[in-house]
């Protein structure tokens, strides 16, 4: 090839590569428009049990569910047994949401028809009502706590279709563990920026209170409006099962972060963080006895 045809087909090349950059800075500019005209939609809030390897999920309005069941049950001192059953019955009912309609005049988290005697229609659409009045007829069953789910469950519901309950057992299980302490750490939440405007020192007690009993709750104001709230856990069971216990009411604040606005949840050593959506070991471990849940400033 002469010289004369080497620059030539520099020159091409040259060209083809400058074209070539042209059209790509083009494209990536024509995709950053669009993204910026039409953003992708934030990823879905999500919570997570984890049992064996395997990550069970809820959306945030059902984790505040399972959890207010959850806690119920812990202050009830019934077994993690009977927070199971409840949890897979209610699942199986309602998809664990606290729905308005139902089967003939079923209504709540349980599905209790008022016709059976359950309560008024607004009591069964209270889910303390509707938990309670459940726990109180599983309670009358002879031996619940060894039998199928199934068969627990339609003691107390008497459903058309008793098989069903079963369906959801290793999901409730795996969140009746988590809720009631027996497994801690194994309950996470991955959630949105905490909408500071709707954030309440007040709510957070009257919820701890309403779940979990009358148990002292001091609140320290933050200098950037939020504030922490260090539940004292000691009036929950007996003493010797402090840490477990604990562990329940950590991963129940878990649970009710999103409509609670939570930020961080602390439990002995642990803290779960809204930002990273895991437990991380904390620079400085609490006391066995208190739960702490920061608000969002």
């Amino acid at each position: 090839m002469t010289a004369r045809r080497r620059r030539r087909a520099r020159r091409a090349g040259l060209a083809v590569v400058v074209a070539v950059t042209v059209l790509v800075g083009g494209v990536a500019a024509v995709v950053t428009a669009l993204n910026r005209s039409f953003p992708s939609p934030p990823s879905a809030e999500r919570c997570f049990a984890e049992v064996d390897g395997t990550r069970w999920s809820m959306s945030p309005d059902q984790a505040q569910n399972a959890a207010l069941i959850a806690a119920t049950g812990v202050q009830r001192g019934l077994p993690a047994r009977a927070v199971t059953i409840a949890l897979a019955t209610a699942l199986q009912e309602s998809r664990l949401v606290n729905v308005a309609y139902g089967d003939r005049d079923s209504l709540g988290l349980f599905q209790q028809r008022p016709s059976q005697g359950w309560g008024t229609a607004e009591q069964v659409q209270d889910p303390v009502y509707a938990t309670g009045k459940f726990y109180d007829g599983l309670v009358t069953v002879a031996g619940y706590e060894n039998l199928p789910v199934t068969e627990a469950a339609q003691a107390v519901q008497r459903s058309g279709f008793p098989d069903a309950y079963a369906q959801h057992e290793t999901r409730a299980r795996a969140w009746a563990s988590a809720l009631t302490g027996w497994s801690p750490a194994t309950l996470t939440c991955d959630l949105h920026v905490p909408d500071t405007g709707t954030a309440s020192a007040d709510a957070v007690v009257a919820r701890v209170q309403r779940d979990l009993g009358a148990l002292p709750v001091l609140v320290t104001p933050l200098p950037d409006g939020g504030a922490t709230l260090d539940v004292d856990t000691s009036a929950i069971g007996p003493e010797g099962d402090r840490a477990r216990l604990d562990w329940a009411v950590a991963q129940w604040a878990v649970s009710v972060a999103h409509p609670m606005q939570l930020t961080a949840v602390g439990v002995a050593d642990q803290t779960w963080d809204r930002t990273g959506g895991t437990w991380t070991t904390a620079t400085a471990p609490l006391p066995a006895g208190t739960t702490r849940l920061t608000l969002a400033g």
